[in-house]
C-alpha cells in the first residue's frame, strides 16, 4: 500500500479526533485540511520512518498547535475547566480514543511518556469527580444497551432510560431533557439514530455521542455529520474519554454563552 493510499485510510480517524477535541465538526475538517496542506507545501516534514498513523497526528499537532484549537485553560475559567488543560485532553483522546501507545502519543504531542500518563491519569479523575450528567441512551441491542448504562452510572452519571426506536428516543428527550445522548445508529424498527438525533436536536441543544461499527462512514468530511464518535466493539475508557470531552465542550459553550 503507497503512502497516499495509508493517509487515506487513517484520514477518517484524524477527522474524528479533531472533532472531538475543538467540539465542532467546521472546525476539526478545517484542521485536517490544513494539515494537508501543510504536508503539500512541506513534505521533507515528513518522517519515512515513522507509522503513517502516527506521523499523520505528529503532524497534525505541528500545524494545528494549541493556541489554535482555543484551549479552554487561556479563558480564565474556573472549577472543572480548568481541570482539562489542553494537553490532558490531547493525552486521554489519543490514548483511549485513536489507541496509541503512551510512547506514541509522547511523540505527537513532543512531551514526555511520564508527561502522557500522568495527564490520563488526571483527565480521567477529572471526569469522573466533576462531569456528571443525565443520559440518555439509544440503543437497540440490550447488551450493548446495559454495558453503556453500567458504564456512565459507574461514572457517577444518571442513565435517565435507554430507548430503542426513533419515536421512543424523541419523546424520551421531549420529556426528561437530557444533559447527553449516546446514540446508536441503526435501530430497533429499521429506523435512524441519526434521524432520531435531528429531531431532538430541533427542540434542544444537547450534546451527541454516536456509537457505530462503521466510523469511517461518518468521517468524510463531505457533509454534515457527527462531532464525536464511538466505533463499537468499544472499551470502557473510550466511552469515558469521549464523554467527557463532549460534556466540557458543551459546558463552555454554555458558559461562554451565559457570559455574552
Amino acid at each position: 500500500m503507497s503512502i497516499r493510499q495509508q493517509l487515506a485510510s487513517q484520514l477518517p480517524y484524524l477527522r474524528r479526533y479533531a472533532r472531538a477535541l475543538t467540539g465542532s465538526q467546521t472546525l476539526g475538517d478545517a484542521a485536517v485540511r490544513e494539515t494537508l496542506e501543510a504536508l503539500l507545501e512541506a513534505p521533507e516534514e515528513w518522517d519515512e520512518a515513522a507509522p503513517v498513523k502516527t506521523e499523520l497526528f505528529r503532524t497534525f499537532h505541528r500545524i494545528w498547535n494549541s493556541d489554535m484549537i482555543a484551549p479552554l485553560e487561556s479563558r480564565g475559567r474556573s472549577g472543572v475547566i480548568a481541570e482539562f488543560p489542553v494537553k490532558r485532553r490531547q493525552s486521554l483522546l489519543l490514548s483511549t480514543v485513536e489507541g496509541f501507545k503512551s510512547n506514541e502519543v509522547a511523540k505527537i504531542l513532543g512531551i514526555s511518556e511520564s508527561d502522557v500518563n500522568s495527564h490520563v491519569v488526571a483527565a480521567r479523575s477529572a471526569i469522573e469527580d466533576a462531569l456528571c450528567a443525565r443520559v440518555l441512551i439509544i440503543e437497540d441491542e440490550t447488551i450493548i444497551a446495559l454495558h453503556i448504562k453500567q458504564i456512565v452510572e459507574n461514572l457517577g452519571h444518571e442513565a435517565i432510560a435507554i430507548v430503542r426506536t426513533r419515536a421512543e428516543a424523541v419523546a424520551m428527550a421531549r420529556d426528561e431533557r437530557p444533559e447527553l445522548i449516546l446514540a446508536d445508529i441503526s435501530l430497533a424498527d429499521g429506523s435512524s439514530g441519526i434521524d432520531a438525533v435531528k429531531d431532538i436536536l430541533a427542540e434542544q441543544t444537547v450534546p451527541v455521542i454516536f456509537i457505530t461499527a462503521f466510523p469511517e462512514r461518518l468521517l468524510t468530511g463531505e457533509r454534515p455529520e457527527p462531532t464525536y464518535l464511538i466505533t463499537k466493539p468499544f472499551e470502557p475508557a473510550t466511552v469515558i474519554a469521549t464523554i467527557g470531552q463532549a460534556l466540557l465542550m458543551h459546558r463552555e459553550i454554555d458558559i461562554n454563552s451565559e457570559a455574552a
